[in-house]
């Protein structure tokens, strides 16, 4: 969820951009980092931004503050004229086991 409203700002309101995918590994966890880089706007007011309920685009404004909370580490960096990079990193202690009777 976080991975796709992201992806739709990057389209939406960067004008469109790229994603960074690095698998992360430190002893028996392993992460994923995800950075969505454009080259649009940038945004004038991060902290503006990333407050609920507010929005640029006429949607429910949850976007950028949702994904921050679905994530263990987050960073959004913007400068006007110069575009945005917001990155997400989650990890996990462990691969679940299969199921049992699962082949």
């Amino acid at each position: 969820t976080a991975a796709s409203e992201l992806a739709r700002n990057t389209l939406v309101h960067g004008g469109g951009g790229h994603l960074e995918m690095t698998p992360l590994e430190d002893g028996a966890a392993r992460g994923l980092r995800l950075s969505f880089v454009d080259a649009g706007p940038g945004i004038r007011d991060v902290e503006l931004a990333m407050t609920d309920g507010y929005t640029s685009g006429g949607g429910l404004g949850l976007g950028l503050s949702g994904a921050k909370r679905l994530v263990q580490e987050f960073t959004l960096e913007s400068r006007p004229g110069q575009g945005t990079t917001v990155t997400l990193t989650d990890w996990v202690a462990g691969f679940p086991s299969a199921r049992a009777g699962s082949p």
